[in-house]
C-alpha cells in the first residue's frame, strides 16, 4: 500500500520556468533518446532537457572507435521498438548504430533537446522545493540546471578510466600499447604484430578486423570464453519484411530474435553440460581437424555465467584457420622490450599490444548524488523496478541485462518512468520514491554475472533484493509480464510540495 501525503496542496511548476525543466535526462546514448521518446510519448507538454557530455549523440556508439568495432547482440533487439532498424545483418557496425541513433534523434525531434559538451558533476535534491539542480562544466565554466526529475541514460562504466592491470615491465616495452577504449585514431597497423591480451566481446570484435591488414594477430587469454557465430544472411526476415509494413516487420523480428534468446539462455542455464558440448562442437566445426578446442575455448565456468560473445559468420574461426590469427592461452609473467613473455617460457613478439581487458564499473555515471545535503552512496541502496533507487525522490536509473540485448530493459524503464510521470502529474505530486522501511531483507548482486569487471568492483553499484519488485531479474519475459500488471503505488511514498515553495 503506498503512503500518501495529502497534508499539503496541489502546486504548479516553479515560477521561473526559463531556467526549469519537467525532466533532465543525462546521456543522449541509445538509453538517452529513448527515454525522450518514451517520455513524450506519455507527456506530450513535457518541458525535458538532455544532457550530453560529448559532442555527438551514440554514447557507447561513439565514445568507441576500435576497427570492427560492432553490437554484440542481435541489433534487431538492440534497436529502438518505435524505430525500425532497416539493414540486413545481425551484428551491427558501431558507425552504423550510431548513425541510426543520430537519425532517430533527428526524426523525431529529440535532437533539438540536446546539449553537448555537458560534464555533469552533481545532482542535489531539494525537499522544499522537490526539485533537483544539476552541476555541470561546459567549456570551463560551470553551469546548474534546476528539474523536477532526473533521468541517468549514464550507463554502467567509466568513459575516462578503462580497467587496464598493471603488466610488470610494461614500461619498458618500446611497441604502442592501446586500450580499445581509447583507440587513437592516427594508430596504423598496417603489417604490425599485433597481440590482443583479452578473450571478450571487444577482442573477438576488434581481432578479424585488425588481422586484415596487420602481419600477425595473437589473442592471448588467460582462459577461454564461450564463442558462438551468428549468421548474418538471415533468410526470414526479408520475408517479413516484404509481406509487412515496417514497423510491424520490425516488431515481429524483434519479438523472434527476445524470444530466441531468452529460450537460449533458459535452456544453457538448465542443462549447462548438454550446452557447453554444443557450443563447444560449434566451435569445432569451425576450425581444422585436431585444433585444440578444448583449450582455447572450453571455459571453466558454465554457460552465462558470463555474457556469451557473438562473432558474425565465423569471421574470427576463419581467420584462426586461415593462420592470420593464433590463439594463445597462457600467463603473462611480464612484458619486455619486444614484447610479451609468457609463465610458459614462451615469447610473443609484437610492435602492438592491445589491453582488451575490460572496462571499470561504475553507477550514474561517477555523478555525485545528494539528497538534502546528505550524500547517496548507491552501493547502500536497494533498486526497486530494477530503475528507482530506495528512498530517493523524482529518480531513475536506466540500465540493461546482462544475458540480453540493452535496450530491451531501457526501453521498458523508459516506459515505466513515464508511466510513473504521468500518474503523478494527474494526481498533483511532485515527488516519489520507493521505500522498503523497516523490511528486512537480504541483498544480492545486481548483476549475476561472474565477468571480471563485475567481480572487480562489488560495491560499485546498487544491490538487488531477494523478492518482490525489490528484486532484480534478468529475465525480458517475466518483467514484461510485470510491466503490464504494474501496481504503480505499491512500496512507493507520493507527496507535494507545499503552495509557498512554487517559486523558491
Amino acid at each position: 500500500m503506498s503512503e500518501i501525503d495529502t497534508s499539503v496542496s496541489p502546486v504548479d511548476e516553479p515560477a521561473d520556468r526559463d531556467d526549469f525543466y519537467d525532466v533532465i535526462i543525462l546521456g543522449a546514448g541509445l538509453s538517452g533518446i529513448d527515454a525522450a521518446y518514451r517520455l513524450t510519448q506519455d507527456n506530450p507538454t513535457l518541458r525535458y532537457l538532455i544532457l550530453e557530455r560529448r559532442e555527438r549523440v551514440g554514447g557507447t556508439w561513439d565514445l568507441f572507435r576500435y576497427p570492427g568495432i560492432r553490437s554484440d547482440s542481435d541489433i534487431f533487439t538492440l534497436s529502438f521498438p518505435f524505430e525500425p532498424w532497416r539493414r540486413p545483418e545481425a551484428l551491427a557496425q558501431g558507425a552504423d548504430i550510431r548513425n541510426y541513433v543520430e537519425h532517430t534523434a533527428e526524426k523525431y525531434g529529440i535532437a533539438d533537446h540536446i546539449r553537448f559538451g555537458q560534464h555533469v558533476t552533481a545532482a542535489d535534491w531539494d525537499s522544499s522545493t522537490d526539485t533537483w539542480t544539476i552541476s555541470a562544466t561546459a567549456d570551463d565554466a560551470s553551469r546548474s540546471y534546476r528539474t523536477r526529475f532526473v533521468y541517468f541514460a549514464t550507463g554502467y562504466y567509466d568513459y575516462d578510466d578503462p580497467y587496464t592491470p598493471q603488466f610488470a615491465g610494461i614500461d619498458d616495452f618500446t611497441g604502442t600499447v592501446v586500450h580499445p577504449q581509447q583507440w587513437p585514431d592516427d594508430l596504423d597497423h598496417t603489417g604490425k604484430n599485433i597481440v590482443v591480451i583479452g578473450s571478450g566481446a571487444t577482442a573477438v570484435s576488434l581481432i578479424p578486423s585488425l588481422a586484415k591488414s596487420a602481419g600477425h594477430v595473437t589473442m592471448l587469454q588467460r582462459s577461454p570464453s564461450y564463442i558462438v557465430s551468428m549468421s548474418q544472411a538471415q533468410k526470414l526476415n526479408p520475408l517479413i519484411r516484404k509481406l509487412l509494413p515496417p514497423k510491424a516487420a520490425h516488431q515481429v523480428i524483434r519479438t523472434r530474435y527476445a524470444a530466441q534468446t531468452a529460450a537460449m539462455v533458459h535452456a544453457l542455464h538448465r542443462f549447462p553440460k548438454i550446452g557447453r558440448k554444443l557450443l563447444t562442437s560449434g566451435v569445432r566445426k569451425e576450425l581444422p581437424d585436431n585444433y585444440p578446442v578444448d583449450v582455447h575455448f572450453n571455459p571453466s565456468y558454465d554457460p552465462w555465467d558470463q555474457r556469451m560473445c557473438m562473432v558474425p559468420d565465423a569471421d574470427l574461426f576463419e581467420q584462426i584457420s586461415a593462420g592470420s590469427v593464433e590463439m594463445v592461452t597462457d600467463h603473462i609473467d611480464r612484458i619486455d622490450t619486444t614484447g610479451v613473455a609468457l609463465k610458459s617460457g614462451r615469447h610473443l613478439d609484437a610492435d602492438v599490444i592491445v589491453t582488451a581487458t575490460g572496462l571499470n564499473l561504475q553507477a550514474f555515471g561517477g555523478v555525485r548524488i545528494r539528497v538534502d545535503d546528505a550524500e547517496v552512496k548507491p552501493h547502500d541502496r536497494f533498486v526497486f523496478k530494477s530503475h528507482l533507487l530506495e528512498d530517493v525522490p523524482n529518480l531513475a536509473w536506466s540500465v540493461g541485462y546482462t544475458n540480453a540485448s540493452w535496450t530491451l530493459r531501457a526501453d521498458m524503464t523508459a516506459r515505466a518512468f513515464a508511466k510513473l510521470l504521468h500518474y503523478m502529474r494527474s494526481h498533483g505530486y511532485t515527488h516519489a520514491y520507493p521505500h522498503l522501511g523497516e523490511v528486512s531483507m537480504p541483498s544480492q548482486p545486481l548483476w549475476d554475472l561472474k565477468a571480471g569487471y563485475v567481480l572487480r568492483a562489488p560495491d560499485a553499484l546498487p544491490k538487488s533484493g531477494t523478492h518482490g519488485y525489490w528484486k532484480v531479474r534478468h529475465n525480458y519475459y517475466r518483467d514484461a509480464i510485470d510491466h503490464h500488471t504494474d501496481d504503480i503505488e505499491k512500496s512507493m511514498v507520493f507527496g507535494r510540495v507545499p503552495v509557498r515553495a512554487r517559486s523558491l
